[in-house]
């Protein structure tokens, strides 16, 4: 099989995922009992912003996670020197939208930083975030400074006793985690919304070289975001996680949205083509309580636009 067919029709198998049954533009599709607050929103079809706009409407409104004089920090991936077409960091438009849409829930501040892999100030300006997010009026924060991360015990974990955590995750009122969906040659062969955490951290490679799965199980029990936004619009689908080239790229327009991790991850994986279970890292945090894999017990709302 060529990799362009495989692509598509991994493509096609996944979005099974958001559709499920036929529905007309703009019908919803709601699992369970539609007066019970959305657990999860799977959405595809549009542009970023416009996807978000619909899906968070869906969820209730950002009025539902952020309230009036609140802190927030917005935590895209921005690991990667590279622009938004590599799909190697989450999208530009999708940020800038999440951060309008926190000041008009009544937010007070928006900070955004990531610790990325490649040289900081290059990842944020070529990735489109720092532009994009200094538009929306949030404040764009290094995050290659190390005074700024602060040794947290974590109490309940089995391989991550400690880490270097973020200021802003520890002082905000509210943390949105905005991963982009992608392959990971390193990481169960894929990075969601779980392994973005990693971003917020100083000290990688402990995690690294004591049972990587477990650390991100670990640390996602104890920092779990009061929102998950994945951004699936356009992912990596091999060199993952920053690609080579837009070659190893394709457009899937989607995204998930939950304050549960683990269920964003699984439906997120699902969507990507792999078994949920393949990936060490979510069963761990299903086996925690961190969140739960079993996507049937959830309310989902699926929208196509």
């Amino acid at each position: 099989m060529q990799r362009r067919e495989f692509i598509t029709k991994s493509i096609v198998g996944g979005l099974g995922l958001m559709t499920g049954l036929t529905l007309k533009p703009g019908q919803l599709l709601l699992a369970k009992d539609s007066q019970g607050l959305v657990d999860l929103a799977a959405i595809s079809g549009g542009e970023p912003e416009v996807m978000f706009r619909a899906a968070i409407d869906a969820m209730g409104g950002m009025k539902r996670f952020v309230k009036g004089n609140q802190k927030v920090l917005v935590k895209p991936n921005i690991g990667w020197d590279a622009p938004p077409e590599r799909a190697a960091n989450t999208h530009p438009s999708l940020v800038m939208e999440i951060i309008k849409s926190c000041y008009e829930a009544g937010a007070k501040e928006v900070f955004v930083f990531d610790n990325p892999c490649d040289e900081w100030t290059r990842s944020y300006k070529n990735s489109g975030i720092e532009a994009a997010a200094k538009e929306a009026g949030a404040t764009v924060v290094s995050g290659k400074n190390e005074s700024y991360y602060h040794e947290v015990e974590l109490p309940r974990a089995k391989s991550l006793k400690k880490a270097k955590v973020h200021e802003l995750v520890l002082n905000s009122d509210v943390f949105i985690n905005v991963p982009i969906l992608k392959n990971h040659r390193f990481g169960g062969q894929i990075t969601i919304a779980m392994k973005n955490l990693m971003g917020v951290v100083w000290d990688r490679d402990y995690w690294h070289a004591n049972d990587l799965h477990q650390c991100i199980a670990d640390f996602a029990d104890h920092f779990k975001p009061h929102l998950n936004i994945v951004d699936a619009y356009r992912i990596i689908r091999t060199n993952g996680p920053q690609g080579i080239s837009v070659n190893d790229t394709a457009l899937m327009k989607a995204q998930l949205i939950s304050p549960d991790i683990v269920s964003v991850d699984t439906a997120a994986t699902k969507l990507f083509g792999l078994d949920p279970a393949s990936v060490s890292y979510i069963t761990k945090g299903h086996s925690n309580k961190t969140g739960t894999m079993d996507l049937d017990s959830i309310n989902i709302k699926r929208m196509k636009l």
